[in-house]
């Protein structure tokens, strides 16, 4: 009797070492919750409440702002044609350009076909990092100071930028293709050059098409905002409303920036069915 009443004693602490783990559990869990919610209320208060002049801030200057950006300039319509064509033939060049780019770098980045081993790997993933950590507009002051105005600098801008992506993903669907083909082609003699084009081109290339479908996609978000360094297309023509605070130029411009992305959208859908 003793013997069980000791094991039920034995049991019973079990159960409470348990309740308290997790009582003390969920009060940390909670005190995180605090420590985060008490944060976010101090950013709030320091770059929200605190940084804001509300004594700007009323109903009515809110309804006149808002107007003026409702009251589109439809005057100014006709003369963006040639800057809406002038961003899709940036955006459509530069992915081009970046693609070709892309492809030595994603040679140079794949660890399992990288001509030099950890030395050209290693190059390769530092060009990858060196195009995604500068923003395009960045690249566009860059290109700017290099070859002056123009639509040049902004392709050439989003191009660099392009190559990131394009040979990041790339050179990790090249990493992630299966081995068996490629080991067959060695084990019958095969070279490097034809491994490479007939063992792994062929697995990557839906990865390399959708990809680069998907970068022409954002390069038109892009171009629309290259103008704002000089660079040409849309971002120019809102550059040039809003140096000249005409606000209903500017609604009309971004209206038509959004049409053109809506097309970009839809034609992005369409060729990955279509081509994938």
């Amino acid at each position: 009797m003793s013997a069980v009443l000791s094991g039920g004693g034995s049991q019973a602490d079990r159960i409470d070492a348990l309740a308290a783990a997790r009582r003390r559990s969920r009060a940390r869990r909670y005190a995180v919750y605090l420590l985060l919610g008490a944060v976010v209320a101090w950013s709030i208060e320091a770059i929200v409440v605190g940084d804001t002049d509300w004594s700007r801030i009323s109903a009515a200057g809110v309804a006149k702002a808002a107007w003026r950006f409702i009251d589109f300039d439809a005057a100014i319509l006709t003369s963006l044609w040639e800057a809406t064509l002038e961003t899709v033939l940036m955006a459509t060049l530069a992915t081009l350009l970046g693609a070709l780019m892309a492809i030595p770098v994603a040679w140079l980045g794949a660890d399992n076909i990288s001509p030099l081993g950890r030395a050209t790997y290693l190059l390769g993933r530092v060009l990858m990092t060196l195009s995604r950590s500068v923003h395009e507009v960045v690249w566009g002051l860059v290109f700017v100071a290099a070859v002056g105005l123009g639509a040049l600098a902004g392709v050439l801008a989003m191009a660099v930028r392009s190559i990131g992506f394009i040979s990041k993903t790339v050179a990790e669907a090249i990493e992630d293709v299966n081995k068996g083909p490629v080991e067959a082609m060695r084990a019958v003699g095969a070279n490097r050059f034809q491994v490479l084009m007939f063992g792994i081109v062929p697995q990557v290339l839906p990865v390399v098409i959708g990809n680069v479908i998907f970068e022409w996609d954002v390069n038109i978000r892009r171009s629309t905002i290259m103008g704002l360094v000089g660079a040409g297309g849309l971002g120019l023509a809102l550059h040039r409303q809003m140096a000249s605070y005409n606000y209903g130029g500017i609604a009309t411009v971004i209206f038509v920036i959004l049409l053109l992305i809506v097309f970009g959208e839809l034609f992005s859908a369409w060729a990955r069915k279509r081509v994938i």
